[in-house]
């Protein structure tokens, strides 16, 4: 999948988040990290990419999450949550929007690792069909 035009190519955006990833130093850096390889290991063919002035994002058929840091979480904000099931209760901001839901993870919080592959799968599912259904 290519990236969209107003993204760094894949190869720098890697780079740019491991720069992002290293240069928080702290429990933030390691979050971002962990949340990162699980979703590789979920989605081995995403995408990453680098958008709006300095933000991570992972696509499959379009955009699956960004991965914010903030000074007192790291927030995972899926693009189309509002539309996936979360029957582990996963998303925990945003649950008021029409169309996205969000994940915060704070200092010494881990989701857990099988409950989030299943919901970025989840995200990868859906942006599939809509991408089929565009198609027909």
């Amino acid at each position: 999948m290519a990236a969209s035009k107003d993204a760094a190519p894949a190869v720098d955006a890697a780079a740019l988040i491991d720069e992002r990833i290293a240069s928080l130093g702290d429990w933030r850096g390691e979050a971002l990290a962990r949340v990162r390889k699980l979703i590789h290991e979920a989605l081995p063919d995403v995408v990453e990419t680098w958008k709006w002035m300095g933000t991570p994002v992972w696509e499959h058929n379009g955009i699956i999450c960004t991965g914010e840091s903030y000074k007192d979480k790291i927030k995972l904000t899926f693009a189309k949550g509002a539309a996936l099931a979360d029957p582990a209760k996963l998303f925990n901001a945003s649950l008021d929007g029409n169309v996205r839901r969000a994940l915060d993870i704070g200092e010494g919080e881990k989701p857990d690792a099988t409950k989030f592959k299943a919901l970025v799968k989840a995200a990868a599912a859906l942006n599939a069909s809509k991408k089929a259904a565009r198609k027909r």
